[in-house]
């Protein structure tokens, strides 16, 4: 097969990865790409928020796949127009992403079909935000009901910034609080059948012990050895396979890949948001010890034959993924300063998946956003996969960066993650 992955971040740089693993996979491009997706398939300076510019360079191409990597191509209609160009692509429908780019139809659909989540009011203005906060009471969860990049939810107890956040916000999702451990489930589907992925785990506060605030995510790790052994059966059956369902029956079927953030409350799991794409940073460390051949999977979801394959295969390693962030991250971060040591990392059996990067004018790496990189290591378990992903970070350099020290640590020690 001959594949086009749009996106230029570490989600996409994993992607790269996997699929030039992929033995039926010959030809991997990249739009627009970053350094690091440039070792392993051909860039191309095209816009992948631009339907008719994708479509045309997949028609060029003659590529026999799309895979769209980021949110903002999906809920602006990129997959619809590559579709109709006459190329598979996975990747969910502008109707369909609107489970990520809405909280508030994702709640819909969660209630219609009978998914378990937080309570939950959409609000319009200020004063419908002030009732809800006081109704469901601190922690206050306060979540933009557009695509924010990540950003867009606000865990407080302090009500005078739950409201400053809504008031940023054109509509927002006030939710009441669930407490237990937050776990991330993908599942691969075709409208029809659904292939879970393994549980993974991200962290999403800037500091060590999660302090400081939310970013994109600042590292993660797979397998859970907390995790309850059901939870990928329990999920698929009372999470992901209803919402595909009820998805179907509004005639909006959803294909391509669906993100569960989950909470594992003392009342049992709970959805926190549904997303319409691979997350980052869990990628990273799932694809690594993904077995499957990547291509095939992705080309049976696009072509509605996800049901024709088996269930999918996993190494017996662990792996986790800790990410390099730029100084300033996650505010306004400094950009354009060299990263070095990129090619002596391979050395400490870690691998390097680049995000916020691009050439500089001398034709060095350069930081480019606010989260840089990603360090992967792999072990037999997750003590053993952290040292490789350190060792690998301590190669690097770039002025002003900064990364969480506490990756997987608590898992590595036999104590069950409760963040």
């Amino acid at each position: 097969m001959r594949v086009l992955v749009l996106g230029s971040g570490g989600r996409e740089h994993a992607l790269a990865l996997a699929l030039a693993r992929d033995p039926g996979v010959g030809e991997v491009h990249v739009a627009p790409g970053n350094p690091g997706t440039a070792e392993v398939a051909t860039n191309h300076a095209v816009d992948p928020l631009d339907g008719a510019a994708v479509s045309g360079l997949a028609r060029r191409l003659g590529v026999d796949l799309v895979v769209v990597g980021p949110e903002a191509p999906l809920v602006l209609g990129v997959a619809d127009a590559v579709r109709a160009a006459g190329v598979a692509c996975f990747g969910p429908s502008a109707a369909a992403a609107q489970l990520e780019g809405s909280k508030a139809f994702a709640k819909d659909v969660m209630d219609i079909a009978g998914v378990p989540t937080a309570a939950a009011r959409l609000c319009r203005d200020l004063d419908a935000v002030a009732a809800a906060l006081d109704h469901f009471g601190p922690p206050y969860v306060v979540k933009d009901d557009g695509l924010a990049a990540g950003k867009g939810v606000v865990v407080t107890d302090d009500r005078e910034a739950a409201l400053a956040h809504a008031a940023g916000c054109e509509r927002v999702v006030v939710e009441e609080f669930l407490d237990g451990p937050e776990v991330s489930l993908f599942a691969l589907t075709d409208g029809r059948s659904v292939r879970a992925m393994q549980p993974a785990q991200d962290f999403k506060r800037v500091g060590d012990g999660d302090a400081g605030p939310n970013t994109g995510g600042m590292g993660a790790y797979t397998p859970l050895p907390w995790a309850p052994p059901d939870l990928v059966e329990e999920v698929t059956r009372r999470v992901l396979e209803p919402t595909v369902r009820e998805m179907a029956r509004r005639g909006v079927p959803f294909s391509g890949l669906l993100y569960a953030g989950l909470a594992l409350t003392a009342a049992g799991v709970r959805v926190v948001e549904f997303n319409a794409r691979f997350g980052d940073p869990e990628t990273q460390p799932l694809l690594a010890r993904l077995r499957t051949p990547l291509g095939r999977l992705l080309h049976a979801a696009a072509t509605g034959t996800l049901g024709e394959e088996p269930e999918l295969e996993w190494s017996d390693d662990a792996a986790v993924g800790v990410v390099l962030a730029a100084r300033g991250y996650p505010g306004t971060p400094t950009l354009g300063d060299a990263v070095t040591g990129l090619d002596t990392v391979a050395a400490t059996g870690a691998s390097v998946v680049q995000a916020g990067t691009a050439y500089g004018p001398d034709g060095a790496v350069v930081s480019s956003g606010g989260r840089v990189l990603t360090v992967v290591g792999t072990g037999a378990d997750l003590a053993a996969a952290r040292a490789v992903a350190y060792a690998g970070l301590e190669r690097l350099g770039l002025e002003g960066s900064f990364h969480r020290h506490d990756i997987a640590e608590a898992a590595a020690l036999g104590q069950q993650e409760d963040r």
